[in-house]
């Protein structure tokens, strides 16, 4: 039988009135029975008692013709509420009755005796005749949470009011954990608030158990004393005491009703109360209903975070206190056993999670959160590493390798009290070291399922086991299963999905490796790179490519050679590197971010340099890369934040490549008749050895030429040394040494963990764009001044050099002589004065080497050999 609790809302205890004539009268004279056979003194008082006996009876039957007593709804739940009184009405009746039966002039034997059978009900919450509630206590405006409070009549003995004041906290601590009980087990609590209430409400009944063995030998034992029931009930008053500090605390995580009744009375205004008032729109009663309307549901949803007290909250708090009171046995055993029984929902949600790659959280109480917006269809249609990273995370916003910006975006704020994140996102201390584990055993399991594989469970599983937070058991099979599933997706993407593989064709397709196919594209594709970048066509493009790759693939090379697509960049390379620099830093190590955040800032340049960009239009050869398409669970390791960095490289190496192939072009036209022709000033021939030498004039035109072409010559050689340079550092000293130390980590079995892979891939990739001076804002602006000054020497002005020296052949016989003399010598001048710059170069690369980048003392090496051709 469910005792009485005080409610907030008297309205709803009059409703729903179901109580038979006959149950009423069958209960009622049960009680009469009762108090019949009741003996409070000796013979020599009979008649004493009998008189008091009789009013106690009479009093009794006016209490049982009381409309009020068949009002309660509370008595279909407690039948022996009897003397329970609601409304502010009848508490004036009740004081008046508590008036009338005083205790004064009464012997002490009798006193003990009536406030005992108080005490029996006090102790359950219900009023008595002379214990009765405080008066400043009110059912409608006092928390239920903080328990009913009760006084003794002041006509009390002093000696029996001392033990009764010392029963009294029982009686507050019953009824306030009775209406946590009630509050908590509310659906939007979760399982951990339930098995919690559940736990306490077993504890409960064994308090309800000694009042009813207190209340019989009350009733059969002459002997039965007020220090007997302090005897009896005096540990409970300890146990109760501890539940009811804890109730304090989970209800005080976040109290929402502090903060409300602040903002109300520092918001309120006489004459603007005085105007709602009179029109109908305030008033006190209007806004108690407000008031309390606002509080409930505070209360519910958690306050100012809105999220209610739950999940991992509740176990940290109760974690807490066991360990704050470790010096206390009782009180340690006591919170043990309750977190022992509120964890096990929260223990079956973990092993779920980390045997299956499920997750059961209907409450939000685990500290693993899943985005369900993004699922393996949108993995397929762009294959993003957003599954990995964001489709399962943790609550509280941390990651493997720190806190990450975009994950800390959806972790709710900490609570303004204790400064404890709330709900799922609290992690109990036990479990803190162990959240990474769990998260990735999980998530291992997720891949493997969304992979069509079934997930069988290792044979050691017990399924009867059932461990506690608190037990060694289960966080062995934390990491056992950890282990289980990291070994089982590594096996399957190294193995079955041939990674290995998969990353040497990424390698021999875009670090040029084997370079032959790309010969054989720009020579076949040659027309069709010198189009615009908008108007070549990536179908003729795709197609040359096919062809390339098929004229001399063989073996392993062959392999994947149908994942190669051919697609445009929007921006040029260095235009979009720079981006990158100045907006995140790569000389950081942040380039995730940077790639995201250069996105954004790459849109809104071409939406202002739309009109310059249809007038300066980028040439195919400029905006071609390779894409390269992978399905799940490849894309994990492969993600598109990979490829761009792949396609980065690419794209460097592809324009130091066609620069080159530019240059060589170049030399070989060096070889016709107007660059190789023998230039003699007049005077000098066959017959000219016969005759006195004289002397050369200083403006001798056959002189000049010679030395116009000879400079031509040296500044295309110094070019191509550099060029050629940084191809061999790049090839040969960083993307071959690193990749080198990747592959053997992955055939050695080095690579313990699935993230380990991912982060050594990443971090591979870095070390790759650093080394290649990508990620240096200074290094790259140095460097794309010269390399586009050896690219338009070569591609734009090689025609023009051969007809300026046609045309100084030409006009060297004419009577007027070369007029263009000037003209050429100073367009070469300025391709001099800008490859000059490469001493710039030189230091910017001798001052990263020797303070930031050490892998780039080979490259000073090189540069400082093609000083010496000054």
């Amino acid at each position: 039988m469910d005792p009485y609790t005080p409610r907030t809302r008297t309205g709803s205890r009059k409703k729903n009135l179901t109580l038979s004539t006959k149950e009423y009268h069958k209960i009622t004279d049960t009680i009469a029975s009762v108090r019949r056979n009741r003996h409070y003194v000796d013979e020599e008082l009979v008649e004493d008692v009998d008189i008091r006996v009789h009013a106690s009876r009479e009093s009794g039957r006016r209490r049982r013709d009381e409309p009020s007593f068949e009002a309660e709804r509370s008595f279909v739940r407690a039948p022996l509420n009897s003397r329970v009184v609601s409304g502010t009405g009848h508490r004036d009746k009740g004081k008046g009755k508590a008036k009338e039966t005083s205790l004064y002039g009464v012997p002490v034997e009798i006193q003990e005796a009536l406030v005992l059978e108080d005490l029996l009900f006090v102790l359950m919450g219900i009023e008595g005749n002379h214990i009765t509630y405080h008066p400043d206590y009110s059912p409608d405006d006092d928390d239920p949470l903080n328990g009913v409070r009760f006084v003794v009549s002041p006509s009390l003995d002093p000696s029996l009011r001392d033990l009764v004041e010392r029963i009294l906290p029982l009686a507050t601590y019953y009824t306030a954990i009775s209406s946590f009980i009630e509050l908590r087990s509310h659906l939007d609590f979760g399982l951990v608030n339930h098995a919690l209430c559940a736990s306490m409400r077993d504890m409960l009944k064994d308090y309800q158990t000694l009042l009813s063995q207190l209340e019989h030998a009350f009733n059969t034992s002459a002997q039965f004393t007020l220090q007997k029931l302090w005897f009896y009930v005096h540990p409970t008053l300890h146990t109760l005491s501890l539940l009811y500090l804890l109730t304090t605390d989970l209800t005080t995580a976040d109290d929402p009703t502090a903060d409300l009744s602040s903002a109300s009375s520092s918001s309120s205004d006489a004459e603007e109360d005085a105007r709602n008032e009179a029109l109908g729109l305030g008033g006190a009663k209007l806004k108690a209903v407000l008031s309390e309307i606002k509080t409930t549901s505070l209360g519910v949803n958690g306050g100012e975070s809105g999220i209610a007290v739950k999940g991992g909250e509740v176990l940290a708090i109760l974690h807490d206190r066991m360990r704050n009171m470790s010096g206390d046995p009782a009180a340690r055993e006591l919170y043990g056993a309750l977190l022992r029984d509120a964890g096990k929902p929260y223990v079956e949600m973990v092993q779920a999670w980390i045997r299956t790659g499920k997750l059961a959280d209907p409450y939000e109480e685990l500290f693993v959160k899943e985005s369900k917006f993004i699922n393996r269809g949108t993995l397929e249609m762009d294959y993003t590493d957003e599954y990995w990273e964001r489709r399962y995370t943790l609550r509280d916003g941390s990651t493997l390798g720190g806190s990450s910006k975009q994950h800390q975006a959806g972790v709710p704020p900490p609570r303004s009290a204790g400064g404890r994140l709330p709900g799922g996102a609290c992690i109990p201390a036990v479990l803190e070291r162990w959240k990474h584990k769990i998260l990735l055993a999980g998530k291992y399991l997720n891949v493997i399922r969304e992979c069509g594989i079934e997930i069988r469970r290792d044979s050691g599983q017990d399924d009867s086991e059932d461990p506690s937070m608190d037990d060694e058991r289960f966080y062995k099979c934390i990491e056992d299963a950890y282990t289980h599933a990291n070994r089982t997706l590594l096996q399957l993407l190294l193995r079955d999905q041939q990674l290995i593989p998969r990353l040497r064709s990424l390698k021999r397709y875009f670090f040029l490796s084997q370079s032959s196919f790309l010969t054989h594209l720009l020579d076949l594709s040659h027309t069709e790179l010198r189009k615009p970048a908008k108007a070549a066509s990536l179908v003729k493009l795709q197609s040359l490519l096919e062809l390339a790759l098929n004229t001399d693939a063989q073996g392993e090379d062959a392999m994947f050679r149908e994942d190669v697509k051919v697609t445009m960049a929007g921006s040029g390379l260095y235009e979009w590197l720079l981006t990158v620099v100045n907006v995140s830093g790569l000389e950081e190590g942040d380039a995730a971010d940077g790639h995201v955040h250069a996105h954004e800032s790459q849109k809104k340049e071409r939406e202002k340099d739309k009109d310059k960009d249809d007038k300066k239009q980028m040439l195919a050869i400029e905006a071609l890369t390779l894409d390269y398409h992978v399905k799940f669970p490849l894309s994990l390791v492969i993600s598109r934040k990979t490829i761009l960095r792949y396609q980065l490289i690419f794209r460097f190496l592809f324009h130091l490549k066609h620069v080159e192939q530019s240059l060589l072009s170049m030399w070989i036209e060096h070889k016709t008749a107007p660059w190789r022709r023998p230039m003699r000033p007049r005077g000098t021939g066959t017959d000219a050895g016969r005759q006195t030498p004289q002397p050369t004039p200083p403006n001798d035109w056959h002189l000049e030429f010679e030395n116009w072409r000879k400079r031509i010559f040296l500044l295309r050689t110094r070019m191509l040394a550099f060029v050629q340079q940084i191809l061999a550092f790049t090839t040969f000293e960083v993307l071959e040494p690193n990749w080198r130390k990747l592959e053997d980590k992955l055939e050695a079995g080095k690579v313990e963990t699935v993230d380990q892979l991912l982060r050594d891939h990443v971090d591979f990739l870095d070390t790759c764009l650093k080394e290649c001076m990508l990620t240096s804002s200074t290094l790259l602006r140095a460097y794309s001044r010269l390399i586009a000054t050896c690219s338009m020497f070569a591609l734009y002005y090689s025609a023009s050099l051969t007809k300026a020296a046609n045309s100084a052949i030409a006009a060297a016989d004419t009577p007027e002589g070369d007029h263009t003399k000037a003209k050429r010598w100073d367009l070469l001048r300025k391709f001099e004065i800008h490859f000059d710059h490469s001493c710039v170069h030189l230091d910017c690369v001798q001052f990263y080497a020797s303070s930031e980048n050490v892998s780039l003392l080979p490259l000073v090496v090189r540069l400082n050999s093609i000083k010496s051709m000054h």
